[in-house]
């Protein structure tokens, strides 16, 4: 992060294009502004400033920022308006005789093109503009220059016949896209694709995000690409079998199959009497905690792996096993208060088909969300290299 020597010789720049000056703390005014610095149109592969409290002309503006005002400006970061996620460190407050700032610093995504609320936004030395079709090829190559992780790269051999584009067009285009872009000529399928990462046109195939989220059969080019449900009589696999099932298929479809699964066949309530002797519903396990964990299992396992999601639901508790490990940044020492991304698009497809609120939040809501239930804290399971697993006890109300 900047020092307060370099901040004031940012306050004299006024020509370039990795600084902006405002006095406002909108998101609408902020979001854009951390997109364009993501996008490095320029590819000066260097952070942009968004310097907070300052005036165009480079003026102090005699503003004061409180704690309060720090976590809205970092929320920014993990509210999921800005796709791919940006990364961004908000500085402590500087303190001038003429009033505070704040300092945003943007590093350059790796996956462009980045956009807020469905906008693709650049700087243009000092000015902030939207992107024009143009130039959100030029960022889609930037991108396949330096992509690396494995949803984003090209599945090839395999046709573009294969994925479903009335899915593609019909439900995930006017969700991801704001209605100004989707409006404007020109724009190809094969286009619109390879600006969301599902298509790689130098490869001219689909990635494996875009054979994840929209082919009609997955599993057929991904084997492991399913989850695998089985439940027991007992508290272990030697217990008879119960039921079973097999989900797969299009994720842009077979997400919302797996939450009413999980809804109407797993989620169980019952009313019982309070000390008013007002009936509440008492549940074995909190949906939403239960829905988080499973989709986060979605999310974040490697896919390169032959072998399924697993959920073992038992008489007393609930097991998911994933394949993939902690990655990136993540480890045992900081989990699950670190977040970084294996499938830096499915976590973005994610988030625009509203299977994701928030970015590194979902385990510690669900966390509060078992706890508030009466269920024990769940149990994760760190050590196994190259599977993740979670246990879910039953509520002790239960």
């Amino acid at each position: 992060m900047i020092e307060e020597k370099q901040l004031k010789s940012l306050l004299s720049d006024m020509e370039s294009d990795r600084i902006e000056r405002t006095i406002s703390v909108r998101e609408d005014k902020i979001g854009p502004a951390v997109c364009a610095f993501s996008n490095d149109f320029s590819n000066s592969k260097l952070p942009g400033y968004l310097i907070l409290g300052v005036n165009d002309d480079g003026k102090i503006a005699g503003m004061k920022w409180s704690d309060e005002d720090l976590q809205k400006i970092g929320n920014v970061k993990t509210n999921g308006n800005i796709l791919p996620q940006p990364s961004i460190i908000v500085s402590q407050v500087f303190k001038f005789p003429e009033g505070e700032i704040v300092v945003i610093e943007v590093m350059p995504s790796p996956f462009p093109p980045v956009r807020y609320d469905g906008r693709c936004w650049i700087r243009i030395g000092p000015r902030k503009a939207k992107a024009t079709l143009e130039e959100e090829k030029m960022l889609t190559e930037k991108r396949v220059a330096s992509g690396k992780t494995y949803d984003i790269m090209p599945a090839v051999g395999i046709q573009l016949s294969e994925l479903n584009l009335d899915y593609f067009k019909h439900v995930y285009l006017p969700l991801a896209i704001d209605k100004e872009t989707l409006a404007e000529n020109g724009r190809t399928t094969t286009e619109q694709l390879s600006s969301l990462r599902f298509y790689d046109t130098k490869a001219n195939c689909p990635t494996n995000a875009g054979i994840l989220v929209f082919c009609l059969r997955p599993e057929f080019f991904l084997p492991g690409a399913y989850i695998q449900y089985v439940k027991f009589s007992g508290d272990n696999m030697l217990s008879n079998v119960v039921f079973e099932k097999k989900f797969s298929g299009p994720l842009v479809t077979g997400l919302s199959i797996i939450d009413d699964f999980i809804k109407i066949n797993i989620i169980k309530q019952r009313p019982v009497r309070g000390d008013s002797f007002q009936e509440k519903l008492l549940g074995n396990y909190p949906y939403w905690a239960l829905r988080e964990l499973i989709m986060n299992a979605i999310m974040h396992r490697n896919y390169e792996s032959n072998a399924p999601i697993y959920i073992y639901e038992f008489a007393s508790h609930i097991e998911i096993v994933n394949p993939g490990g902690l990655c990136g940044d993540v480890t045992t020492g900081n989990f699950p208060f670190a977040s970084d991304y294996r499938n830096i698009v499915l976590a973005e497809a994610m988030k625009i088909l509203k299977y994701v609120n928030r970015f590194n939040y979902g385990i510690q809501r669900a966390i509060e969300e078992l706890k508030e239930n009466g269920n024990p804290q769940p149990v994760f399971d760190l050590s196994l290299g190259t599977k993740f697993k979670v246990t879910v006890k039953v509520s002790k109300e239960w």
